[in-house]
């Protein structure tokens, strides 16, 4: 190992007496250089081998690199860089490749090395490395996709980063993303050859027997590309991603309009190809004017192209009645309105269709749950206090197992004062699974701490320790207890605690916080400390290595007894299970050193 490392060490030599010759270096830092690789070589010859170690080794020569590039610009030399910097790349490069030989599997150490040729321009390298790493991960189409994309971008290669594609669909067949990028690597490529052609035509250079076909100019490849595509590919999304590539491109309007026939032919039901089709509309160009348009006549124009959209979805929701259908025009709806306009007018007719659309669904019964919160938030921004109430009833009643609505309903009521609350949160209880009616019960003991007496509201919350599920109650203790401190001081909330410590399932924080309401207090017990502390052990020793240390903080503080940290850290290690002992050695041994 020692030679090996000495002769790695020798090969560079002749690099830093170069650094040293050129006034790059100093001599005192070419030792420092000698002395840092030494140990860095050392690491990576050993026989137990450390991914952290290659990384260090890199990152070394990579700084190195880029001390070496200010140096130069500061001194303003640019010569004997294939002496200097080449070598060290080429170092960096034997480096990356024995690393990922190891690790193979670490996609993070390939990309590293990807980024690294990228970045210093070795082409012939990076291929290599994307033939290494395709070979061993063929599973994976996003590298296969920036394979290709550096082989069209960057090599200006179209044949290679095809036959990447076309390699990787081997492999992926069924894969929607490589299709769209290959698709995608098609246009450009027609459309580069277009340019290509334009410019030979404009310098009237005489190209001799080569000729540009006319099929590749208008996009053939790519129009095979989307058949063989939408026959493994079933959905009108997925051709719908390949239609709004094609519109990138000037001279694929018949290609455009073929795909688009086909869509409608194909998928008439489908929500998304009549709302692409609505939302075609506003893209539409209006016939140019003769002088300069005025802002009332922007404002109008556009509020014709929006009642078009709206024509198209009103067709939309006759042809298709369907919750995803309604959910289509209303988002549309909704994003027209938050657009900001000057014009009040339109601002006006936009909130009208807004609110129309929102009536129109919830009629049909077609309107989504997640739009319900929608138009309750819309209709509180523009203060409808009174039609707020009756959607949020509208809304419990057409989900009623859904707590998320009772949630919404019962906050606004509470927003309101409205009479006929606690009817109302009896009646979500009946509606709502146990399992699910946690919300409702933090609602209502928080609405209870606002409005009824301190009796009434400690009724309430022993009462939803009872009626919640165990899990649930949990929750319950903890806001107990600290509405018990909140309301009635040190000696309520011990009363509490004492009522509940027998009382399981609990949290930690549960204990945390009786902890910190008797650290709070003048006349602070340490009996009372150990006793919250042995109880939460009970419970969380075998877990809470962090419950172990703050006991022992405790111990070791004015109020404790330094001579019992001993006996709690045995304990500890003796309840605590797998890596959580590790973690508490750790945790113990800095606080002893005062780094914690």
């Amino acid at each position: 190992m020692a030679e090996r490392v000495e002769q790695h060490v020798e090969d560079r030599i002749p690099e830093l007496e170069e650094l040293e010759r050129v006034g790059l270096f100093t001599h005192k830092e070419i030792k420092a250089v000698i002395k840092k690789t030494l140990a860095l070589e050392y690491k990576i010859q050993r026989r137990a081998l450390h991914k952290e170690d290659f990384i260090s080794y890199i990152q070394y020569e990579v700084n190195l690199l880029e001390l070496i590039k200010k140096r130069r610009a500061r001194i303003g030399y640019s010569f004997k860089k294939d002496e200097i910097e080449y070598s060290i790349v080429q170092r960096i490069h034997g480096i990356f490749k024995r690393a990922t030989i190891k690790w193979k599997d670490d996609i993070q150490l390939w990309l590293s090395h990807v980024a690294f040729c990228k970045k210093w321009n070795r082409k012939i390298q990076l291929s290599k490395v994307f033939s290494s790493l395709l070979a061993l991960h063929p599973n994976k189409p996003a590298l296969w996709i920036m394979a290709a994309k550096w082989e069209m971008e960057n090599r200006l290669s179209s044949e290679n980063a095809r036959q990447l594609f076309l390699r990787a669909l081997r492999f992926h067949p069924d894969c929607p993303k490589l299709y769209q990028e290959y698709f995608r690597m098609e246009l450009m490529h027609a459309e580069k050859q277009r340019k290509e052609k334009e410019v030979f035509e404009q310098a009237k250079m005489d190209l001799g027997e080569f000729s540009y076909s006319d099929d590749i100019l208008n996009g053939e490849l790519a129009r095979i590309v989307w058949r063989e595509a939408t026959q493994k590919i079933k959905g009108a999304e997925f051709q719908l991603t390949l239609l709004s590539i094609a519109k990138l491109f000037d001279f694929t309007q018949e290609f455009q309009k073929e795909i688009l026939d086909k869509l409608q032919a194909e998928y008439a039901n489908d929500p998304f190809v009549w709302d692409y089709m609505a939302r075609r509309e506003l893209e539409m160009n209006s016939l140019p004017s003769k002088e300069h348009p005025s802002k009332q006549s922007k404002a109008l124009e556009v509020a014709h192209k929006e009642e078009r959209c709206c024509s198209v979805f009103e067709e939309a929701v006759v042809f298709l009645p369907t919750e995803d259908m309604w959910k289509c025009y209303i988002t549309f709806c909704l994003e027209r309105f938050n657009r900001k306009t000057n014009c009040e007018e339109l601002r006006q007719k936009r909130l009208e269709r807004t609110l129309g659309s929102f009536s129109q669904a919830h009629e049909s019964q077609l309107l989504p749950a997640s739009l319900y919160k929608q138009w309750l938030q819309l209709l509180l921004e523009l203060d409808l206090q009174e039609k707020a109430e009756e959607v949020a009833a509208a809304a419990t009643q057409q989900f009623s197992h859904l707590v998320e609505m009772w949630e919404m309903r019962l906050q606004l009521l509470i927003k309101r004062n409205s009479d006929g609350l606690a009817s109302c949160f009896q009646e979500a209880f009946r509606a709502v699974k146990d399992k699910d009616s946690l919300p409702i019960w933090i609602l209502w003991v928080e609405w209870s701490e606002a409005v009824n007496s301190k009796a009434e509201t400690e009724a309430l919350y022993q009462k939803s320790l009872l009626a919640t599920l165990p899990a649930d109650s949990v929750t319950m203790k903890q806001k107990y207890l600290e509405w018990a401190y909140r309301t009635g001081g040190y000696k309520k909330a011990r009363k509490v605690f004492i009522s509940l410590h027998e009382s399981r399932p609990f949290s930690v924080e549960f204990f945390k916080k009786m902890i910190q309401i008797e650290k709070e207090q003048e006349s602070c017990k340490m009996v009372n400390i150990r006793e919250y502390y042995e109880r939460a052990l009970r419970e969380f020793g075998a877990t809470e290595p962090d419950l172990w240390l703050a006991y022992i903080r405790e111990e070791l503080s004015s109020l404790g007894k330094p001579e019992n940290c001993g006996s709690i850290y045995w304990r500890a290690m003796k309840i605590l299970q797998g890596e959580h002992v590790e973690n508490f050695i750790s945790m113990y041994t800095l606080l002893q050193t005062g780094h914690l």
